[in-house]
């Protein structure tokens, strides 16, 4: 919004300026001359018109100083509407964020229920209220990204971003609670209650045998591997179990009742289960990434010592020459410190494998970067062929890394959502966008890779830390 310009006695009030001219003109004129015909007139009959005119003189510098205080702050815009101060209207959009992140969650799982409840062509109406609240949310996640980067916005800049994200949230959260008609008829049709029920009862059983199995695969994590492998799933299935025997709980009260009592009981048992599934789809997840990181590592340190053998004749070869660059611009100096950084990182990850527990994830992911950095600074003595089959390995690497962090991250916020607040989720939101981009796996991916698996990284500590600031989640 633009500022007001501040206006100086041409804003004054007319009946002020009126006064101020007749005491200056004519009336103040013939009073002088009235003094002049009658030179016995005391100097005193002048001191009711200075008085006047001194009572201008500082109703004019009051309003003049109020009305440059009234703009510099920002409090009085057009129409006498109050503009909210920049830090009130920032907590304003990360509190919408927030809020809109909530409910297209929610409507996720409202949506799985729905479409389990009646098909996916009744929950049609819903899914397409979900995909639009989707959309609005991500360009408000990304605006918010966008606003905590280390770009600075000028003032006017960064309030119309600020607005945009609260704008974008409040929509999404809009076209959801428009939609909710859907749901309320799907939950209230006749006979829909008792299929529901009985799908539910189903859905429980199974997925008490699949957290039975989720608990043995994570005891065979802790076993086999170092606790930080086992970490980002390792109170899952204490969760799993205790949002199933909510689900339980809500099943039978929807046994119990009636109407919509039964239905939103119904609904809320749903929403447990959605989340029980999410945790244990969390553990088998790590299994298995854990399993394809540790199959991936032995090549991966093979690959890092081959770079570094040819890195070694590199600089060797270039011993007799002035100091300066190999090519691309890469200083011997820079080789020899990308060598050693990537030879210091090989040699940790073989020893901690050779002692039997360690994280196969976190390790190829050391591997992976410090060999990238290093593969860098030797891509120009390469062919290209050669360059292109080590960047798609480089790629495949740091993909699974990065999938693993964000579904860890995705699966710790869905689950703690009450107590996880707006930088977190701007983090995962753009590391999800950034993943999704380079997906395609075109060689010059790596980047947005590596980035989108550092914010997810830093996503989930911050949920953490928030998880730690403001209580434990609570169940359901």
């Amino acid at each position: 919004m633009r500022r007001r310009p501040t206006r100086g006695f041409g804003a004054l009030p007319a009946g002020v300026l009126v006064v101020a001219w007749w005491l200056s003109g004519p009336a103040a004129a013939d009073g002088y001359a009235r003094q002049q015909d009658d030179v016995g007139t005391s100097g005193a009959d002048l001191v009711l018109p200075l008085a006047l005119l001194a009572a201008v003189v500082a109703v004019a510098a009051y309003t003049f100083l109020t009305r440059r205080r009234r703009a510099a702050t920002r409090t009085t815009p057009h129409g006498g509407v109050p503009v909210p101060e920049l830090a009130e209207l920032d907590g304003r959009a990360r509190a919408a964020l927030v809020a809109a992140d909530d409910a297209v969650r929610t409507g996720r799982e409202d949506l799985a229920a729905a479409t389990a409840l009646a098909g996916a062509g009744a929950a049609q109406p819903f899914a397409q209220a979900v995909r639009h609240a989707e959309g609005e949310l991500a360009a408000a996640f990304r605006l918010r990204q966008e606003l905590d980067d280390a770009r600075p916005e000028d003032e006017p800049a960064r309030r119309e971003m600020l607005e945009e994200v609260v704008a974008r949230s409040v929509d999404a959260q809009r076209r959801l609670e428009e939609a909710s008609d859907v749901l309320d008829a799907l939950r209230s049709a006749p006979g829909s209650a008792k299929e529901a029920l009985d799908a539910a009862d189903e859905r429980c059983r199974e997925l008490a045998g699949r957290l039975g199995t989720a608990e043995a695969a994570l005891a065979a994590l802790r076993g086999r591997y170092a606790p930080s492998a086992a970490a980002p799933v390792a109170t899952a299935p204490d969760q799993a179990g205790a949002r199933l025997r909510t689900a339980r709980e809500r099943l039978a009260q929807a046994r119990a009742a009636a109407g919509q009592e039964a239905a939103g009981e119904l609904w809320a048992a749903e929403a447990a289960l959605a989340q029980v599934a999410l945790l244990v789809d969390a553990v088998d997840r790590r299994a298995v990434e854990l399993a394809e990181a540790a199959g991936r590592l032995p090549g991966a340190l093979a690959e890092a010592e081959a770079n570094l053998a040819e890195a070694a004749k590199v600089l060797e070869d270039l011993s007799g020459g002035l100091p300066g660059a190999t090519a691309e611009g890469v200083t011997k100096a820079d080789l020899r410190g990308r060598a050693a950084r990537a030879e210091a990182v090989t040699g940790d990850v073989r020893r901690s494998v050779e002692e039997g527990r360690y994280d196969p994830v976190e390790a190829l992911r050391r591997v992976a970067e410090a060999d990238a950095s290093l593969g860098a600074a030797l891509a120009a003595v390469r062919g290209r062929g050669e360059e292109a089959r080590r960047a798609r390995a480089f790629l495949e690497h740091a993909l699974l890394s990065a999938r693993s962090a964000v579904g860890a991250a995705d699966v710790y916020v869905a689950v703690h959502r009450p107590l996880v607040r707006a930088p977190a989720r701007t983090r995962l939101a753009e590391a999800l966008r950034r993943l999704d981009e380079a997906s395609g796996g075109a060689e010059d991916a790596l980047p947005s890779v590596q980035e989108a698996d550092g914010l997810a990284r830093s996503a989930q500590a911050l949920a953490e830390q928030d998880v730690r600031l403001h209580g434990t989640s609570a169940a359901g």
